[in-house]
């Protein structure tokens, strides 16, 4: 029998291993860390393609140890993060690696550790700090089949909506070391509760006039279906966008989450409660980058149509938005995720926002102001519009002009506040029987999406065919208006929507005749045709 060479000299060798993950997006992968310790010339190595904030993890942990009584200095220490061929990013693995070298120089019973994940940044005092993307890791954990987690205290909001799990949580690491030695046990996370949270009516009810913009939003939230509003400044365009996250059917259980964990790998998660219970609303500011808007960085993040996933993305003054940076939303409003390839990562975020874009009719933003006179010719007024590209065009469903709000309007006492509400309530009630049908459709089998805007050609074939005269009718638009064949679905879309609201089974003319309507940018850009606000 061969003796250790660490026998000899009279060593002792101490291992353990606990049980961690690392993120990537939203996935979460497996990590051991396993530490050696022995009694010897002082050393800390980490091996397993840690990048900066892990090594710089040696610096926290050895100094957390430290109020603990351990000198690390005392060992040599070999912490290993497997697997090797894995680069690990963030500052998460801190509370595990410390937790190992605990039990790797006998401090903490490592037999004990077994079943658990641990996740936390350490603070040099001790202190155990939040992270990012709790929820995720957790679901990553209840796949691996662990049952047992520590969380840090500030994420225990959000890990209380993890499933299957028993959750602990810990404010510092003398916590963490008193549950395993006999002390006191750190608490359990009770399980979270779920509300959905409705978005007040109170802002759309205050609208003065505005009918055709309205209905436009009715529609946009009935179906799904993305929009473009067209106004002189100051005319709402802004306020009727805020508006529209009041009007969608609240977020379910299995939504929520969805939401929540794209938000906590953002760390946009409220501590206080832990779950995002409706529906979001994301306006990001014109100058925003490619990454920003659509996520990417060495270390793939949510951009702004990720973090509106389940909500609302307002893009403000459209035309001002750089056109490089709106052509990269194609691909997610098309596909309805955003997929971000690096050299060491790959992560797949999903992104299906309603997304509501504003924009002034031309460059001074006075074409169609009876209260004041536009400067731009008309060719300005085409080479304005024509910044948003025909493709962009295309994946927008509905094309709405705001015209100045009539100082009458504003003046007069208008209808009651309760009646206000009333016809608020009126509106979402319809949003959400419409919902409720195309809910239903998805149930029994005619469609695979829960959203007329997600319908497939082949699934209006069954269900969103119009009648003849409405058929004669959208192949005269699409004709007169050179639409291409993604324009036309989306047409079909919306007369199936029309016709939910309405309670029809079948799209009528009148339906189409609506959908054509509100493809208001597709006649302004036609060669003569009419421009945003005109009487045609």
């Amino acid at each position: 029998m061969q003796t250790s060479p660490l026998a000899i000299t009279g060593q002792h060798l101490g291992l353990c291993t606990v049980r961690a993950f690392s993120l990537c997006g939203l996935e979460s992968t497996p990590i051991h860390v396993e530490v050696a310790s022995r009694r010897g010339p002082s050393s800390f190595q980490l091996v397993g393609l840690a990048e900066a904030a892990v090594r710089e993890s040696r610096v926290r942990t050895a100094s957390a140890l430290a109020r603990l009584g351990v000198a690390v200095d005392e060992y040599a220490l070999t912490v290993s993060l497997a697997p090797a061929d894995l680069r690990k990013s963030g500052a998460g693995l801190d509370l595990a690696i410390a937790v190992a070298i605990l039990g790797a120089v006998g401090r903490l019973p490592a037999a004990s550790l077994d079943g658990f994940v641990v996740a936390g940044e350490l603070s040099i005092d001790g202190v155990v700090r939040p992270v990012r993307g709790v929820l995720p890791l957790l679901e990553g954990a209840r796949r691996a089949g662990l049952r047992r987690a520590i969380v840090p205290r500030g994420n225990a909001a959000e890990a209380g909506f993890a499933l299957d799990l028993q959750v602990f949580s810990a404010a510092t690491l003398e916590e963490v070391v008193a549950h395993f030695t006999g002390g006191q046990p750190l608490p359990t996370v009770p399980p979270g509760s779920f509300v959905p949270s409705a978005r007040p009516l109170a802002e759309i009810s205050e609208i003065r006039g505005q009918a055709s913009a309205k209905r436009a939003l009715e529609i946009a939230a009935a179906g799904e279906h993305n929009l473009i509003l067209t106004g002189p400044p100051g005319s709402g365009k802004t306020l009727l966008a805020r508006c529209l996250p009041a009007l969608l059917p609240p977020l379910d259980w299995e939504t929520a989450l969805e939401t929540t964990a794209i938000h906590s790998v953002a760390g946009l998660i409220d501590p206080a409660r832990g779950i995002v219970d409706s529906p979001p609303f994301r306006a990001p500011h014109h100058t925003v980058s490619t990454p920003g808007l659509v996520g990417g960085g060495s270390h793939p993040r949510p951009g702004e149509v990720s973090l509106a996933h389940n909500g609302v993305l307002f893009l403000d003054e459209l035309t001002e938005f750089r056109r490089s940076v709106l052509e990269c939303l194609r691909q997610p409003l098309e596909e309805g995720c955003v997929r971000i390839a690096r050299a060491q990562a790959r992560a797949t975020f999903p992104a299906r926002p309603l997304v509501v874009a504003a924009m002034n009719p031309c460059p001074c933003g006075n074409w169609a102001n009876p209260r004041r006179s536009c400067e731009c010719t008309a060719n300005e007024r085409r080479r304005y519009l024509g910044r948003i590209s025909g493709p962009l065009l295309d994946r927008m469903d509905l094309h709405v002009h705001v015209p100045p709000v009539d100082v009458g309007a504003l003046n007069s006492d208008g209808p009651s506040p309760e009646r206000a509400r009333a016809e608020a309530a009126r509106l979402k009630e319809r949003v959400l029987r419409a919902r409720a049908v195309q809910r239903r459709r998805m149930t029994q089998g005619l469609v695979q999406a829960n959203s007329n805007a997600r319908l497939t050609l082949s699934e209006l074939r069954r269900v969103g065919r119009p009648a003849p005269d409405g058929e004669r009718m959208l192949s005269a638009a699409v004709e007169a208006m050179g639409l291409s064949a993604r324009a036309y679905v989306r047409i079909l879309r919306v007369a199936r929507t029309i016709a939910d609201l309405d309670g029809a089974e079948r799209i009528e003319s009148v339906h189409v005749s609506e959908a054509v309507r509100c493809r208001l940018l597709d006649r302004a850009l036609l060669p003569g045709g009419p421009l945003p606000g005109s009487a045609h």
